[in-house]
């Protein structure tokens, strides 16, 4: 194998990988060989029928297009690694030459790693976050508990109010005839969840239990049955229970209760220390981002369109596996909010620039200020893996190897980096 290396303009490449013929003919034999149990010939038994009689019968190019993905994915990582580039994206090949008795040629069109004009980043200005706690948000805290502790009670002497669980029956109907999948009996609807479309909920308000209500909305332009997107509708509800959640009061008992204190007031104090440090976390990581991102806005990159396709397809993967763990498949996800894969890649080009922008201005940092991970740092991350997938240290350190090491040692400096740019930034 054989490889030309060929810069281009805005950080892109084209390496031309040529194969030996001899490296052709073994691929394509390999192809025969797992192939010829279902290929049937007059006069030969199935999978007996040679190579030749093959190619005679239905061309010499019968198995090269096969052949030729072969080549390529044997081909393509020793040209990754043998190029001397720092390539940053999925390759688009172009096939050059596909024949029989000839060199197999190859283009790979790629984004090779943009360099970085650093500008500041020391010293960057960032606004002042607030880290008070306000009274509001600790007697949210303690609402949300009090939610938590509520008891459900019937309703039987009011008409619906917000926050209410009602149980109804309903049918929709879209000009006067029923549509698939708009009909549900004792369905159980919390006023105000925006669990139903448009004003469904908000018109049951001030209805009573007994009544049958006439309620209009209009189907939104996305939505996922295609028969009904944008449409009127009617549905004919009727409303067969009401019930509520009875909060306990918030008082000294309360308090004792869902803590280890004694008095409301010092579980008000708990729960303010609580909201404190969590705002000192989340200030922290919110401090760093707009020092990373004023760092960006003061340097200059020339980021090629490949590497921010090939890292909205990364975020896309990642996604889809988050929302996998949740029971859902993508398929399931675009049905339910009417988006198509342009639409999502869309959504996320932006969050896919700037993280393309925020590594590469941090590794800029890194060799800027010679940052580098210690045997320590490693460590005490191989630590918190072997901890997370609960196994000893040093099985996550062999799963790890050497290779993962660099990779991990790589990404400790870059977290340092990060830390640096934060810790330097200047508020006001």
């Amino acid at each position: 194998m054989s490889l030309k290396v060929e810069k281009l303009e805005h950080n892109m490449a084209k390496i031309t990988v040529t194969v030996p013929a001899s490296e052709v003919a073994s691929a394509v034999t390999k192809v025969y060989q797992r192939q010829k149990k279902s290929i049937a010939v007059p006069g030969f038994r199935k999978g007996k029928v040679p190579l030749q009689m093959v190619e005679k019968m239905y061309g010499k190019g019968v198995f090269l297009e096969d052949a030729a993905n072969e080549l390529i994915n044997d081909s393509w990582p020793k040209a990754y690694d043998e190029c001397g580039e720092e390539i940053v994206s999925a390759p688009k090949i172009n096939v050059i030459q596909l024949e029989r008795e000839s060199d197999f040629i190859y283009e790979a069109e790629v984004a090779l790693k943009p360099g970085v004009e650093l500008g500041k980043y020391k010293g960057v200005k960032i606004e002042k976050i607030d880290l008070d706690v306000t009274d509001a948000e600790i007697d949210e805290v303690i609402d949300r508990e009090r939610r938590n502790n509520a008891r459900e009670i019937t309703i039987e002497d009011r008409a619906v109010q917000d926050k209410d669980k009602v149980t109804i029956d309903f049918e929709g109907f879209t000009d006067g005839v029923a549509f698939e999948g708009g009909k549900g009996e004792d369905y159980e609807l919390v006023i105000g969840s925006h669990s139903f479309i448009d004003t469904f909920e908000e018109q049951l308000i001030g209805k009573n239990i007994g009544e049958d209500v006439e309620v209009n909305v209009t189907f939104p332009e996305n939505y996922q049955a295609e028969e009904l997107a944008g449409k009127p509708a009617l549905f004919k509800v009727k409303i067969k229970g009401i019930k509520m959640d009875e909060l306990p009061e918030a008082d000294d008992e309360f308090a004792s209760e869902v803590s280890e204190y004694d008095t409301m007031a010092e579980y008000r104090d708990s729960v303010k220390k609580e909201i404190a440090e969590r705002k000192e976390k989340q200030a922290a990581d919110k401090r760093e981002q707009a020092a990373i991102e004023a760092v960006i806005a003061d340097s200059r990159m020339d980021i090629p369109e490949a590497m921010i396709e090939t890292t909205q397809r990364q975020m896309m993967d990642e996604f889809a596996q988050r929302i996998q763990s949740q029971g859902l498949t993508m398929d399931q996800y675009k049905q339910f909010t009417g988006a198509d894969e342009t639409m999502l890649m869309e959504q996320i080009r932006p969050q896919a620039e700037l993280r393309i922008k925020s590594r590469l201005i941090l590794e800029a940092v890194v060799e800027a200020e010679k940052i580098e991970a210690t045997d320590e740092d490693f460590n005490k991350e191989v630590e918190r893996i072997a901890e997370m997938y609960k196994m000893e240290a040093d099985k996550a350190a062999d799963m790890i190897g050497e290779e993962g090491k660099k990779e991990i040692l790589k990404d400790l400096a870059v977290t340092k980096a990060a830390e640096f740019i934060r810790d330097n930034a200047v508020e006001g």
